[in-house]
């Protein structure tokens, strides 16, 4: 999430006193995703069927619209609409190619490099769940760790083929600090979707001149501190984007 949401989120939490429900039949992120992805279990819909006939006859719905609709006017008005230099830096190196579906938590970067094809994977769900520093911890930090709110583990996938070659190199790593921590599996099979296969070993059991070629050899194909910096970026750009449109699904669910 954003820095101000995050901010925002923590001040709240901090002045005001929550009364505890009764009962929850779900979580509650679970219950406001499954308005997000339109999926709901058996059991849920027949819970709803055996309530009001219209969910907008509840004495709630108005109050909880009210809410949405400020929340959702506050981010629309502290978005900046234009596209991050960041992004424009990005798109105009022309080495990755975005692969972002609006509403999926997924994205993906390709790239072709010489005979090779590279997949590189990540989800904003990291974001998502990044563990929010307690209040005190809050009050007593300083401009300069307000600057590194972004400064979360991002897992990081990179998939590697080769034409009229069999198998593929599959790396799963960490991404944090402008880094990519390689302490993962590398993978080396024949098929990907094959289980009961030897997966390869920890990266940091191999010898140190291998790791350092290896690192070189991710370098080489943009791999690389850049590439570090900018998927974190991205995921926070994305994650705010699916929230603004999560909040406008939920929104109109509730008013129908």
């Amino acid at each position: 999430m954003s820095a101000t949401r995050a901010l925002r989120q923590l001040t709240a939490v901090s002045s005001r006193v929550v009364a505890k429900p009764a009962s929850r039949s779900l979580p509650l992120r679970m219950s406001m995703t499954a308005w997000r992805y339109p999926r709901l279990s058996c059991a849920t819909t027949r819970a709803f069927s055996l309530s009001s006939a219209r969910f907008s006859e509840g004495s709630t719905d108005v109050l909880l619209s009210q809410k949405l609709a400020e929340e959702l006017k506050y981010e629309k008005e502290a978005a900046d609409e234009s596209e991050p230099e960041f992004l424009k830096t990005f798109k105009q190196q022309g080495i990755w190619k975005i692969e972002d579906i609006e509403g999926n938590d997924e994205v993906t970067l390709t790239r072709k490099f010489g005979n090779e094809s590279i997949r590189v994977m990540f989800s904003i769900a990291d974001i998502q769940n990044a563990e929010e520093p307690e209040f005190g911890q809050e009050e007593e930090s300083d401009s300069e760790e307000t600057e590194n709110v972004r400064s979360y583990p991002i897992r990081v996938s990179f998939s590697i083929t080769k034409e009229h070659a069999q198998g593929s190199i599959n790396v799963d790593t960490m991404c944090q600090d402008g880094a990519f921590i390689l302490g993962s599996e590398l993978t080396a099979e024949a098929d990907w979707k094959r289980r009961g296969l030897y997966i390869g070993p920890q990266f940091e059991t191999l010898d140190v001149s291998v790791q350092e070629e290896f690192e070189k050899f991710l370098q080489e194909r943009g791999i690389n501190e850049h590439l570090a910096l900018f998927i974190p970026d991205y995921s926070e750009l994305k994650e705010q984007k699916e929230y603004v449109r999560w909040l406008e699904n939920v929104k109109k669910f509730v008013d129908a």
